[in-house]
Formats: structure tokens, sequence, C-alpha cells
């Protein structure tokens, strides 16, 4: 084994990474640029522990941060790109970011959320051109492309929003060991589905880089010395062929992905050869059984699943596992445990529906600068993300419900309250409920039901009115996918919002799996 560092000195010419304008990158190249980015963000002050963000879409640009942050002893925080200029700048604020990296694409964005935070042009670098930014060109002019010295780990910090409020930055304390004993040790993850070290592996990246997916398992392939060949705006047919073109053999995908690939026409899709693919690896989101199934027809043997949380620990299902417990989600890896606990905190035994717990050996986290939440979500050493499943006789977790309200529509958390309190902030908006409905593309679809106030009328403009209010204060994968309106929303005397009420409906005869 080795490191992408290692792979890199040992084999320049190797192919690295694939952008999605179809330029390539060696193992030489794709070095040089990070440690260029090393050299330039040490040169405006960055030290160990320090946070770079980036607003970046995918490209060679995320992955030479990444391989920058990871020798050098930073935090990468990825910010999704969807996200507003408010949205954005709490982030850069509460991650204490010291350089921001954003590419042209997101310049209002990008640009609307320095002012807010009162960032220096020196603290931010722009692929492309963004007023109030350091061009990149001129930002790396004077940097070396030499290995750094004084190497030192670092780590990225995802922001997670878990059930409720503002997203919290996931830390961890960054490693003792060095930077390539580090992604060794990091990239054991994506080696228990059995994807081995070189090996001729190419990894084709199917989703954001903001997502911690994305980082985990193709920055594991990167440090393990595959390809990675990169997808900017997903498209389900130019996915396969990507597969046919560099003979993928690793992807992640989330169930949305194969729910479009099987939407093909069947001319589209028996036109490719995939079977170079050996590991389709999925998760994010509930995959109903029956295009599972499809799948497996499809692509053979190949698909693996697994669930997992930012903060950590997970389980993994095979094919053979799936097959043999349709509707799993998998049996604990071997660096993990996954405990069902009742609300007393007590273990609950097989087939005992309970909030699921899980921690990862030897690995803790916290919340940045909130150690109230850090503390709520736990058990001993066990956290939760607010699941609701069980265990069966053999260990393997299955999904019941989602004990918060949390909506994943295609593979993405949506977290209903911060919507809510948008909407309650129309004044014509008396009360308001946000919850999932079933939807076969994206598994949920937003749905909002509106109280509006005394004498506004329910209607159509209303509706307009109440879409165009959102533009600028959600991103607009947050977006209701329709609004409904209601004489009064269900609540006790004490306030309390009987969700369930308006939900169940939508989901009767339908299981409602997280």
């Amino acid at each position: 084994m080795g490191s992408f560092w290692t792979y890199a000195s040992e084999d320049p010419g190797h192919l690295a990474l694939v952008e999605p304008d179809g330029r390539e990158w060696s193992a030489g190249e794709l070095h040089a640029e990070s440690n260029r980015w090393v050299h330039a963000l040490r040169g405006i002050g960055m030290e160990p522990g320090d946070v770079v963000a980036m607003l970046v879409p995918n490209s060679v640009t995320p992955w030479a941060l990444y391989l920058a942050a990871l020798q050098a002893g930073w935090y990468l925080t990825p910010i999704n790109y969807h996200l507003t200029a408010p949205e954005v700048a709490y982030i850069l604020r509460d991650s204490g970011a010291t350089a921001f990296v954003a590419h042209a694409r997101y310049a209002d964005v990008a640009g609307g959320a320095v002012r807010a935070v009162g960032f220096s042009d020196a603290q931010c670098i722009a692929v492309g051109a963004i007023e109030g930014f350091t061009p990149y060109d001129a930002f790396v002019a004077d940097a070396s492309s030499d290995v750094p010295t004084a190497r030192v780990a670092g780590a990225t910090m995802h922001y997670t929003s878990g059930t409720t409020g503002r997203p919290k930055g996931v830390r961890r304390t960054l490693s003792e060991f060095d930077p390539d004993t580090a992604a060794e040790i990091n990239s054991l993850l994506i080696q228990l589905f059995g994807v081995t070290p070189r090996d001729d592996n190419v990894h084709l990246v199917t989703s954001p880089n903001y997502h911690t997916a994305v980082t985990q398992f193709a920055g594991s392939s990167l440090q393990l010395g595959h390809t990675l060949v990169l997808q900017d705006q997903w498209q389900p047919a130019e996915t396969l062929a990507l597969i046919e073109r560099y003979s993928c053999t690793v992807t992640h995908m989330v169930p949305t992905h194969f729910g479009r690939l099987l939407g093909l026409p069947e001319d589209v899709r028996h036109r490719y050869d995939v079977s170079s693919l050996r590991y389709a690896i999925h998760a994010a989101a509930p995959c109903p059984v029956a295009i599972k199934q499809r799948m497996l027809e499809w692509w053979g043997p190949v698909i693996y699943e697994y669930y997992a949380a930012t903060e950590g620990g997970g389980t993994l299902a095979t094919p053979e596992d799936w097959l043999a417990h349709p509707g799993t989600v998998g049996s604990p890896w071997p660096i993990s445990d996954v405990a069902i606990f009742d609300d007393d905190g007590t273990v609950l035994p097989p087939h005992t529906e309970g909030t699921v717990y899980m921690r990862m050996h030897n690995l803790d986290f916290h919340y940045k600068d909130d150690p109230e939440k850090t503390a709520a979500n736990r058990v001993g050493e066990f956290f939760t993300v607010g699941d609701i499943g069980y265990l069966d006789d053999d260990g393997f977790l299955f999904l019941c419900d989602r004990k918060a309200d949390m909506i994943i529509s295609g593979g993405v958390n949506i977290y209903p309250t911060e919507i809510e309190n948008e909407l309650l902030s129309h004044p014509k908006v008396g009360d308001a409920a946000v919850f999932g409905i079933p939807d076969d593309d994206l598994g949920e679809a937003i749905k909002a039901v509106i109280e509006p106030v005394a004498g506004v009328a329910a209607d159509d403009a209303f509706r307009g009115e109440l879409f165009a209010y959102l533009e600028g204060r959600l991103a607009h994968f947050k977006w209701p996918r329709s609004i409904d309106f209601t004489d009064a929303l269900p609540r006790d005397p004490s306030g309390k919002l009987y969700k369930r009420k308006l939900r169940d409906p939508y989901w009767e005869g339908r299981a409602r799996q997280i």
C-alpha cells in the first residue's frame, strides 16, 4: 500500500484524473498542482489546524485542494454550491475559514458571501474571474511545485445539519501520523468493499464534491492510485458512455441515479458495455427493493450498499448479503458497531424497533463549537442521527423510519424546520408545515402546507408569491415541489404540530423508509 503522493512519485505518468471536459491530469501534474496550493496558501499565513473552504464544481481544483490540505495539516470544508450567499457566509464564519476558493460559475453567491463575512482579497481565490477575489493564476504564480517541507496530516470538515437548526461542522482531531500513513488508514473503508490498491481501478465520480461520500470514496480511490473520472452535470446516458470509454471499475451513486438509469430507453441502456464495473456502491437514501433488483439483473452482482453518517460508523451489504436479506442496509463494518436503543438508553433485542446508534472504533468527533449538540445524540460512545430501525438475528440492520422529520430527496438531506422558518417569515403566512411525500424519482418530494393569515386568499397567486419570496433565501433544492393551503394546521393546545396527520395520508399503502 501507499498514498497518492508515493504513487505519484513512483509513477508520475499514471493517469490520475479526467475532468468533465476531457482534460487529463497525470499523477505528476496533479501532485505538482497540489504542492503549488500548499506553498501559495502558506504564503498568506495558513498554519496546521486552519480551514480552507471551497465552492467549486467537479474539476481538478477540489482534488488538488484535497491533496494540499491533507499534507499541510488543514481542514478542507467543501460547500454545497446550491446554497445562497447568506448560507455560504454562515459556513465561512462558523468554520473559521482562513481561505476561500470559489469558481466563477458561483460568482454572485461567492461575492455576496465574502462581503457579508468581510474577507480580504488575499483570502479569496477565484478559479476564473470574481470581483474582489485574487485570480488563481496570480495566486500561484510564484508558488513552487516542489514537495512541501513540514508535511502534516490534515482532514476534511463537512457540514451537516443533523435534523434541525443551522448546519454544524463535523470536526475530528487531526491525526498524529504523517500524511502518507494517515492516507493509508483513511482508505481502509473502501477496501472493506473489496476494492484494492492500483489494480487498474478507475473510479467514476457521479456526485458533487461537497458530498461527504464523494470525498471519502473518491478520495480513497485517489490515495490508492486509482484514476478519477469526473462528471459535472450528471446525465444517465453520459454515465454509461464514460463507464465504457474509461473501463470504469468503481463508482458511488444514490438510488435516484439508479432510477434515472433504468428510465433510459432499453436500446440506450444496452448500447454501452458496462462489464468493467466491479463495485457500484450506493447509499444516502432508501433504494426501493424493485429498483435494486432490476439494477442487479442489469449490472450483475456488483451493487454494494452501506449505511453511514458524516459523523462516522456504518454498515455494509454485499450483493450476496442483500439477496439473502432483501431490504437490509448491511451489517456493521469491522471497525464499527451498531446498536438499537430505546428512549431510556437500553439496548433492544433483535427484531425490536428503536433508535439506531453507531460508533467507530478509535475515532471520535464533535460538532464544532456545539458541545450541547455533541452530547445530545450520544449514549456512551455511541451516537445517533435519529433513524429508527432494527437488527435481525444475523446482525443485519433494517431501517424503518426517521425519528425526526428529515427529508431525503435525491440522496440529499433536507431539513423542514429551515424551510418552515423562511415561509413563516412571510407576512401573509400564519403557520407552515413542511414534510416529505412519495416521489418515484427522488424518493421523497418536499410538500409545504400553509395556513394563510386571515383575509389572505389561498390561491395560485399567493402560491406564486411564496415561491418568489424564497428566491435568494433558500437554495432551490430546498424549495417545496408543491404548496397546499389549509384553514388550520393540526396543533395541540401546547402548540405541538401533529405533522403525521398531514404526512401519513400520502404514505398510505407505501412503506416510508429512510
